[in-house]
């Protein structure tokens, strides 16, 4: 008995790291610290997953941070200022995203309202940076107030669950035409979308087109033979085989349009933030007409209410996140983390913060909790330290991805059925399919989907099952239509 204590002791003296090792990894595990905030376990998850996915969704947004400078400078707005806004802001609302509501999505300046506020509130209608973005800050106060009062969770509950599904697939086909542009296989001409030539402009747009050809191969096979992080991966990837074509005269850059695909390693100036930090305070309302003001904030909340709605219902749907009713538990922090990131950005200087689409690449990656969102907020933050070279990322590079998320949330079309029982939900379902890629707006798609709902099933005799909020959101679009 003593001498088989004392080997046990002897034992235990000898290996005090492997004990120590062991206990500082049940901290990071899906049964420590992490585990039982984000309820990893519950999720069928772990961190590896969880930090792998934040990582590819932010590989997939990193595009953002040149793109929205370059949308906003139109505007009168100084480039690293938007940049340092963009980060600065899609770091908060992910960040409260994760932590608020333990779920999966990001959140960054929204494509498409960027451009509203560029070319169309500061543009065509000729207002300064300034009002616009005092716009954009009524706009998030607003919606922390539907937040609150339910309004925002009311409206995406009364969606019915065929229009969910329809929002998901919808959403499916969006992003991966985003993504064939991205990758510059597709061009205007006489058909509106045509294939691109790749012999002309070979050594530009031709070897980007088929690198991305080549990427988004690389990324389905490494995706169907389960290897994890095979977005990601073919992420890294394409941009690499890009390298290796510059290297060797395949890519060109003309310092234009096709920039270097390497790198730079340049810092960013911090204290260019102070050039936009607090503008939309800084503003004459004398010199504004209250009309069109008030058509700038109903336009933005109209865009950003739906197109979060719609990503949310899209990538939660694909993710399982739905209960048996089609209704998302979380929906009331993830609204109030888009509202405070609306917010906050107006007041740091960029266009409206929205829940981001690509959030579908990190959970196409296996993201199922907010550890996701707050490896992506923590690499937003990184990136205002390190923002050329998450720049230099090429849009060929993190298009196949889009392409591959878009067929994960296509598959969501077997949940709809289509029998000729069913038409009553088929039919809006298919019209909101198809308008996402064909309207280019999510909020259009969903707009369709619901006007058409609403009609085909009060003319097919189906009333009662019409949700009051229903014939409200109808009515609503209706006179968007016609006065906006």
């Amino acid at each position: 008995m003593g001498s088989r204590s004392k080997k046990k002791q002897r034992n235990h003296i000898t290996h005090p790291s492997e004990h120590m090792g062991n206990k500082e990894v049940q901290t990071i595990t899906e049964t420590g610290t992490l585990g039982k905030f984000f309820k990893l376990k519950a999720h069928g998850t772990d961190v590896r997953t969880e930090v792998m996915a934040g990582i590819t969704t932010f590989m997939t947004m990193a595009y953002i941070l040149a793109v929205n400078p370059s949308i906003l400078s139109a505007a009168g707005m100084d480039s690293t200022a938007v940049l340092l806004a963009t980060c600065l802001a899609s770091f908060l609302g992910t960040m409260c995203m994760g932590l608020m509501a333990n779920l999966p999505f990001a959140l960054s300046a929204g494509m498409g309202l960027n451009a509203f506020m560029a070319y169309t509130v500061c543009g065509a209608m000729g207002y300064p940076w300034q009002v616009a973005l005092l716009a954009v800050f009524i706009e998030g106060v607003i919606f922390i107030i539907l937040s609150v009062t339910k309004v925002r969770e009311a409206i995406f509950n009364c969606i019915p669950l065929s229009l969910k599904k329809a929002v998901s697939v919808g959403i499916g086909l969006f992003i991966a035409f985003i993504g064939l542009q991205n990758a510059n296989l597709t061009v205007g001409g006489a058909t509106l979308v045509e294939l691109v030539d790749f012999r002309e402009d070979f050594h530009t747009r031709g070897i980007c087109a088929l690198l991305a050809v080549i990427g988004t191969v690389l990324m389905a096979v490494l995706y169907i033979r389960k290897v994890r992080g095979s977005i990601l991966i073919g992420i890294f990837g394409t941009w690499i085989l890009g390298m290796i074509c510059q290297g060797v005269g395949l890519y060109v850059p003309d310092n234009e349009s096709w920039f270097s695909l390497l790198p730079s390693f340049s810092m960013t100036d911090f204290t260019a933030l102070s050039k936009t930090f607090g503008g939309c305070f800084d503003v004459d309302m004398s010199s504004v007409g209250i009309f069109n003001f008030i058509v700038v904030v109903f336009s933005f909340l109209f865009v950003d209410l739906f197109d979060t709605l719609g990503t949310l219902i899209g990538v939660a749907s694909k993710a399982d996140m739905l209960d048996k009713d089609g209704k998302l538990p979380a929906i009331r922090p993830a609204l109030m983390a888009d509202a405070i990131a609306t917010t906050g950005g107006a007041v740091l200087g960029t266009s409206t913060t929205t829940t981001f689409v690509e959030s579908a690449a990190g959970v196409g990656a296996g993201g199922r909790t907010g550890l996701t969102a707050v490896t992506t907020a923590l690499l937003f933050m990184a990136s205002m330290l390190f923002a050329p070279i998450f720049i230099a990322i090429p849009s060929f590079a993190t298009a196949p991805a889009l392409i591959v998320v878009g067929f994960l949330m296509f598959s969501s079309i077997t949940d709809i059925k289509f029998d000729p029982d069913n038409y009553t939900e088929a039919v809006p379902a298919y019209l909101c399919i198809l308008a996402m890629p064909l309207f280019y707006s999510i909020a259009e798609g969903i707009a369709v989907g619901v006007m058409s709902y609403v009609v085909i099933n009060l003319f097919c005799g189906k009333a009662k099952k019409i949700n009051p909020i229903m014939y409200v959101l109808t009515v609503l679009f209706v006179l968007k239509y016609i006065f906006l």
